[in-house]
């Protein structure tokens, strides 16, 4: 039997040898999702989800019966935001729109996850259109507190156990997050890294397509898939065996809580204990500019996706859906080409100090807060800002709890296009921050 917290990898090899059952595993899972997902809401409704599933687990079988031509992901459940199109599902983005308006081809990295195995277990719960309006989701280590979002379904479904391997997007801090705040691995590639065609977009000079997994091997093996010219790196001589970490002093720091700002000190020590260089470098000094810039481009790009249906179903949005395609509907070309052009400028920026200071790789805490209490907000995305700006690749590692038994993570972000150098060196990371495992979901009980 594979337990909930099973990792890809696990999962992968033993369903490919034939040591487990396949569709006893499906039933596994579905018996899980049976009691589990009535509390946390993660998954949208599906009529007979298992009867789908153990027939397309069949199908998979009769395709692949020798376990040495099985696929990279051969069995792989994978969860799906619901602003990506899916062959068989709906698409409805959290809203009260009609689902027609978002009819159209699959996306490409689902039909590229279908091509390596991969089996969907289903779409996952959304923000409205991936901004602000909350969705039902709990955080499963917590009932009483946000996930996350605006993935906030894809984070908790993965924490929960429900798959191993589920699909997000971050237009600013939607999978770095509530990665942070379900304690799972987030990661969000390189800007275009991942296809975002076949997504309902809110701003295409931001939207990344990004991955939860339970550990970041399992994230190596979907990135592999998923990501445009990848191909394996471990660490190359002469950089040292464990890299160089920057951290960015100054106002950007400080949006952190003070509670969230002294476990990330405490986090530096174990590290620095651990062997690993750390050295702290003033940057973005300029947060504030940083962030209205790339405020105002996403919200201008979110209102032109919308215009035609805003006019005509503007009744049917909720009201900070509404209110951020107004506020970009008053945002000038001049100001979008600011924030655009700003991207590449910041880019540049942080690569020349990585540089000059010999750094590898710059940490900070993934969150302002650990994940706050109620459903009302999900929470600041703040920290992740500047790095979805500049398109660099950024990783959520978990390190701990807080007293309320919610997760604490640690960002971390390389330079453009050095993705698969950031997953190699944050395989270390994870093993020297691992925190003492605490089930998600443990606290579930009826009368919750």
């Amino acid at each position: 039997m594979l337990t909930s917290d099973a990792h890809i990898g696990e999962i992968s090899n033993t369903v490919r040898s034939g040591k487990a059952g396949f569709l006893e595993y499906i039933n596994e899972v579905c018996d899980r999702i049976d009691a589990v997902e009535p509390h946390i809401e993660s998954l949208i409704p599906e009529l007979d989800r298992r009867s789908r599933l153990v027939h397309e687990a069949t199908d998979l079988v009769e395709r692949f019966p020798e376990d040495t031509d099985r696929l990279l992901l051969y069995g792989i459940l994978v969860g799906v935001k619901d602003i990506f199109r899916v062959d068989g599902f709906p698409t409805k983005c959290g809203s009260r729109l009609p689902e027609e308006l978002f009819a159209g081809s699959e996306a490409t990295c689902v039909t590229m996850l279908r091509s390596a195995g991969a089996l969907i277990l289903g779409k996952t719960v959304t923000t409205e259109f991936a901004y602000r309006e909350r969705g039902p989701t709990r955080n499963p280590h917590n009932l009483q507190h946000t996930p996350g979002g605006s993935s906030s379904g894809s984070a908790a479904a993965v924490a929960a156990g429900l798959c191993p391997l589920a699909l997000g997007t971050q237009t600013v801090g939607s999978v770095i997050r509530p990665a942070a705040y379900c304690g799972v691995i987030g990661f969000k590639p390189t800007y275009d890294r991942i296809s975002t065609s076949g997504i309902i977009p809110y701003s295409a000079s931001a939207d990344h397509v990004g991955i939860f997994t339970q550990d970041v091997e399992g994230m190596r093996r979907a990135a592999s898939v998923l990501c445009s010219g990848w191909k394996t790196m471990s660490t190359p001589d002469p950089s040292p065996s464990l890299p160089i970490l920057g951290v960015p002093e100054g106002p950007y720091l400080q949006q952190a809580s003070a509670e969230m700002r002294s476990a990330f000190d405490d986090v530096l020590l174990k590290l620095a204990d651990a062997g690993y260089s750390i050295k702290r470098k003033p940057v973005f000094e300029d947060i504030a500019e940083i962030s209205a810039l790339h405020t105002h481009m996403i919200s201008a790009e979110m209102a032109q996706v919308h215009a035609e249906w805003f006019d005509k179903y503007g009744t049917l949005y909720r009201p900070r859906t509404a209110s951020i395609i107004n506020l970009g509907r008053q945002v000038d070309v001049q100001e979008v080409n600011r924030g655009c052009e700003n991207r590449h400028v910041l880019r540049a920026r942080l690569a020349k100090i990585m540089d000059e200071e010999k750094i590898n790789v710059w940490v900070s805490p993934a969150a302002t807060e650990t994940a706050p209490q109620g459903l009302e907000s999900t929470g600041d995305p703040a920290m992740n800002l500047p790095w979805t700006h500049a398109g660099v690749p950024t990783i959520t590692i978990p390190f701990g709890f807080d007293r309320n038994g919610v997760p604490c993570g640690l960002q971390v972000a390389a330079k453009y296009m050095e993705d698969a150098m950031l997953l190699t060196w944050s395989a270390e990371l994870e093993e020297t921050l691992r925190p003492v495992q605490k089930s998600a979901v443990s606290g579930i009980c009826p009368s919750e």
